[in-house]
């Protein structure tokens, strides 16, 4: 018990620290890609601890659903977190969730954001609620789908167990159903994060925003759990996709030199990861909010044939 709690100790305070900075990295690539100063990497944790000291403004028409949502929605991105694994093949939550856990707990903080989207009356709130409600309903299947590429070559869907097989494996990326299933799943991260081509986190207008729309009502240390909590659920995504995929340096223990060596290499694929994001940001431009669909149905069908290609090869 007392190794388990150290675990999730460890694991918790890399994700706490790590989520922001990744933040912070990405807006500063972003902007030197555009020939732009843009902020230093530090800023995200700047933005938080100033949301955290200032004081909040509550609709009347708020109920209890509206106070409740950061917290929700904070807690159960720290709970994914902890199911996956990021330094080492050992998830110190591994035990109590697989794939599906994983899943339809972003799922249900996704369904608590909608809701406190649209437990204030607002018509920015339910705009914004809608449109995720509709993004979702085609991205989670995706994602299903692609994970279950894995798992199928693991014979489990305990996410620890699927990394200790890759690690022992050593599967290949250029296999056709690997291929597949990582284009899908970078689809689905790149929707589910609200980033260009599907969202543009910073931008505030009502004709194109999703994700702030949702919490355009929220101030305070409301704010900064939601975006602290957005920021975690970004790592988690994308922690999920590089270790699936790509699980080298992975440690197979919680050792001092496997959880340095696992940090180094995992800190190194999300850099990577990171730079492909921003390159993909700055050389597309946002779609029509209709044609996000069609976007997301590509992901659906490539999960599909990656899962279809694991049966015939």
């Amino acid at each position: 018990m007392t190794g388990l709690l150290a675990k999730a100790g460890l694991q918790l305070v890399l994700l706490l620290l790590v989520a922001p900075f990744l933040s912070g990295i990405i807006k500063t690539l972003k902007a030197r890609l555009q020939t732009r100063r843009g902020p230093d990497v530090l800023q995200s944790y700047r933005d938080i601890f100033k949301l955290l000291r200032k004081g909040m403004v509550i609709p009347d028409t708020a109920s209890w659903i509206f106070s409740t949502t950061p917290y929700i929605v904070f807690v159960i991105a720290i709970l994914v977190g902890l199911m996956i694994p990021m330094t080492t093949t050992d998830a110190p939550l591994s035990l109590f969730g697989g794939v599906l856990a994983v899943v339809y707990l972003l799922a249900l903080g996704r369904f608590f954001l909608a809701l406190g989207g649209l437990d204030t009356g607002s018509s920015f709130g339910g705009l914004g609620s809608s449109r995720e409600m509709t993004i979702s309903a085609i991205a989670e299947p995706a994602m299903m789908l692609a994970i279950f590429t894995v798992a199928l070559g693991a014979n489990s869907t305990n996410l620890s167990e699927m990394a200790k097989v890759a690690v022992s494996q050593s599967w290949k990326f250029l296999a056709p159903s690997q291929m597949l299933a990582f284009a899908a799943l970078f689809i689905v991260l790149i929707a589910e994060t609200g980033r260009i081509p599907v969202d543009n986190p910073a931008t505030h207008l009502e004709l194109t925003m999703i994700h702030e729309a949702m919490i355009l009502e929220y101030s305070g240390p409301y704010l900064a759990l939601i975006e602290w909590g957005a920021s975690i659920k970004q790592l988690v995504l994308m922690t999920l996709l590089v270790n699936t995929f790509f699980p080298f340096g992975l440690s197979s223990d919680w050792t001092a030199r496997g959880l340095g060596l696992g940090l180094i290499f995992y800190l190194t694929k999300m850099l990577l990861l990171a730079f492909l994001i921003v390159l993909v940001e700055t050389t597309n431009a946002k779609l029509r909010l209709f044609r996000v669909p069609e976007l997301l149905m590509v992901s659906f069908i490539l999960g599909a044939l990656a899962l279809i290609s694991t049966f015939l090869f």
